[in-house]
């Protein structure tokens, strides 16, 4: 009886060691590790700090329309300045949440037009956000002093806006409480026209505008999150396919 002469021919081990050296691994997972962690930070400080609300009139074009969806800032009414863009209930206009700006707060007199320019504290006020030629309204109404914790607030779009003006006769001349507030828009995201543009011609009134809350700060940490996800998920096939065409 022979033995059998027939011998296994060596065959070449496959190789199922990640792609890439160790270092090139680590750091793939601290980018990815990373990324979650921006993404979902990013994520759930704007849940805590933004509400979402969908404008259903265009009484504030051109600044936002019909339909565009904004994220206003949690804020307390006290907080509230000259030019904001302001989200608040109040059941003497409508049972849902209306989208206004602020023209003026407690003690402050208004009135339209002069040079058709509204008038506040006898300052004429340059507004910008108003359609282009347009007045800044097409009825004159007379000096109203707003009461002390209240506000008065008009839509960008003065001729179809159901703002102040059409709440003269009520026993607070049209304005509504500090404590009606419920958010103050920083944003428009849908489309994304991004931050609104700061209300400037209301420092001739010699007070300090709003600051615009961290949502560009939040809207970073997202796509730097989302980028570093997909960076560090793509580093083992890259380094693959690199290593690959390196072996032919």
């Amino acid at each position: 009886m022979g033995e059998s002469a027939t011998r296994t021919a060596p065959q070449r081990g496959t190789d199922n060691r990640p792609a890439g050296g160790r270092a090139g691994q680590t750091l793939s997972g601290l980018a990815v590790a990373l990324g979650l962690v921006l993404f979902l930070a990013g994520f759930g400080w704007g849940a805590v700090v933004y509400r979402p609300y969908t404008v259903p009139t265009g009484s504030m074009t051109p600044t936002i329309n019909a339909g565009d969806r904004v994220l206003a800032q949690r804020v307390d009414g006290d907080e509230i300045r000259r030019g904001d863009v302001v989200v608040f209930k109040d059941p003497n206009w409508a049972n849902a949440p209306v989208v206004k700006r602020v023209v003026a707060v407690g003690g402050d007199t208004v009135a339209c037009c002069t040079k058709g320019k509204l008038t506040v504290n006898g300052k004429q006020i340059d507004e910008p956000y108003l359609p282009e030629g347009e007045p800044a309204e097409s009825i004159a109404f007379p000096t109203v002093t707003v009461p002390e914790g209240r506000l008065f607030l008009l839509g960008d779009e003065r001729h179809g806006s159901l703002d102040s003006t059409a709440h003269l006769q009520d026993a607070a001349s049209g304005s509504v409480a500090r404590s009606a507030v419920s958010g103050r828009v920083d944003a428009v995201v849908w489309p994304m026209n991004g931050l609104l543009e700061r209300p400037t011609g209301f420092e001739a009134l010699g007070s300090e505008l709003s600051e615009p809350g961290p949502y560009r700060l939040i809207v970073y940490m997202i796509i730097g999150g989302a980028v570093l996800v997909l960076l560090g998920a793509a580093y083992g096939p890259i380094a693959k396919l690199v290593g690959g065409g390196r072996g032919r």
